[in-house]
């Protein structure tokens, strides 16, 4: 799967405006939050925010900011996961649930050292990545995967039980995964 193709998936996702009144990113189009938006210098009504415009976004805050171009250099099935996880729950929410998880896969230490999980892809989750996958092969991928929405999952369980307008954005996320 290529870039755009991964992105395709998400803006098709994603796609549309949106400003519901239970959702604490407010203003949203293309998965892009009015205040991702601002920040990127993005003035206008959220209405109005192009396809176009929500590519650049999405592929400077969900891809090469996060580095997560570099995972998709060891798998792509794994780059989009996170890519999709960090739209909707941050990109440094996705690097950390990818550095807890290589943590408890490293066979005790003997793949590859601990590392830090703090939510900052480097060199040493790119190492220790394709380490997992070198010893893991193909069936480390599909755990990793099962791995990164379980925890993905119990995120949304986590919020939901804390605020209570977030269960339907929780009801939909488990309607789409899966099994």
């Amino acid at each position: 799967m290529t870039r755009q193709e991964i992105f395709d998936g998400i803006l098709g996702k994603e796609g549309g405006y949106v400003n519901n009144p239970n959702d604490k990113g407010g203003p949203t189009n293309w998965g892009i939050t009015q205040a991702v938006a601002r920040a990127h210098g993005y003035t206008g009504d959220m209405r109005n925010l192009t396809r176009e415009k929500a590519l650049i976004i999405l592929e400077a805050d969900y891809w090469y900011g996060p580095r997560f171009d570099q995972v998709a250099a060891l798998s792509e099935s794994i780059a989009t996961e996170l890519t999709d996880t960090g739209v909707n729950m941050g990109p440094a929410m996705a690097a950390k649930f990818l550095q807890r998880s290589l943590n408890v896969f490293n066979n005790q230490g003997k793949l590859y050292p601990d590392i830090t999980a703090d939510g900052q892809i480097g060199p040493r989750t790119i190492a220790a990545l394709n380490a997992f996958l070198s010893g893991r092969k193909q069936a480390g991928e599909t755990v990793m995967l099962k791995a990164l929405n379980s925890l993905q999952g119990a995120r949304y369980i986590e919020l939901s039980e804390t605020r209570a307008a977030n269960e339907e954005f929780t009801y939909g996320w488990f309607e789409r995964v899966t099994v």
